[in-house]
């Protein structure tokens, strides 16, 4: 048995745009509808939606046959959640609120073993295909995909030393946190806030490494992209759901 092959840690590395959908529903049958819609990725939040572990498994277990890589967003930078999410057999992890170039080295020693990371060992799990995958422990690292969210005025200070750090894939801007930090709480759209993720991508773009966003605005979405975003959510099922939901309610209570 081989191992997988991560296509969304090589397209992102290549520079192609890979488009993506938020998922915080949950559900394994949401998983399997959202993974065969088109997307290039399709992230399983667990820090802000009740996700817990063999909720995580399920759902990539769904996605197993999907053309949309899963990434796993845990709920903190820490490695016992790593550890877990990647022996569950995630490849591609977003790690929320690093604020600097240590807390960056330490998201990708979580994901790495030793002599090169902290992370423990298992080859009876998921990951290694429950023992068949062979030589797993030497070929996991080529396939593990490491983003690092920034979402504060410290992050962004800190910004090019966070992205060169050796085993970081990808940044990813956090809009909506950033909004607070820079004072605009709830308002993405202010002018500071977006001449902040602009220079950031810009940034980013700089140094070599990709960068991404969320925001289910499609012409901001579409901004990001221009700007240079490289793998860019457009949206989210629990806002597909709700938005079409009441608009769907709405037509017909007004007739």
């Amino acid at each position: 048995m081989e191992i997988k092959r991560n296509a969304f840690k090589a397209a992102i590395l290549r520079g192609e745009r890979q488009i993506g959908l938020w998922s915080s529903l949950c559900s394994p049958i949401v998983a399997e509808i959202i993974g065969g819609a088109g997307f290039d990725w399709i992230l399983i939040d667990t820090e802000h939606s009740p996700n817990e572990v063999p909720d995580v498994v399920a759902q990539l277990q769904a996605l197993a046959t999907s053309t949309a890589t899963p990434i796993v967003r845990p709920a903190w930078n820490d490695p016992v959640l790593i550890k877990r999410f990647l022996d569950a057999g995630a490849q591609s992890l977003l790690l929320p609120f690093v604020q600097n170039e240590a807390e960056a080295k330490a998201a990708v020693a979580a994901t790495r073993y030793p002599p090169h990371g902290i992370r423990g060992i298992t080859t009876s799990g998921r990951a290694g295909g429950y023992g068949r995958i062979k030589d797993y422990l030497h070929k996991a690292p080529a396939e593990i995909c490491v983003l690092v969210q920034v979402e504060t005025r410290e992050a962004l200070d800190d910004l090019e030393a966070i992205a060169r750090v050796d085993g970081v894939d990808g940044v990813f801007i956090g809009p909506a946190d950033l909004s607070a930090s820079l004072g605009h709480l709830g308002d993405q759209a202010h002018p500071v806030v977006q001449d902040a993720i602009r220079d950031a991508i810009g940034r980013l773009k700089a140094v070599g490494k990709p960068a991404g966003i969320l925001t289910g605005n499609e012409e901001q979405a579409r901004r990001y992209i221009e700007w240079g975003a490289t793998f860019t959510a457009v949206g989210a099922d629990l806002g597909l759901l709700a938005r079409n939901a009441e608009a769907l309610a709405a037509r017909f209570k007004t007739v």
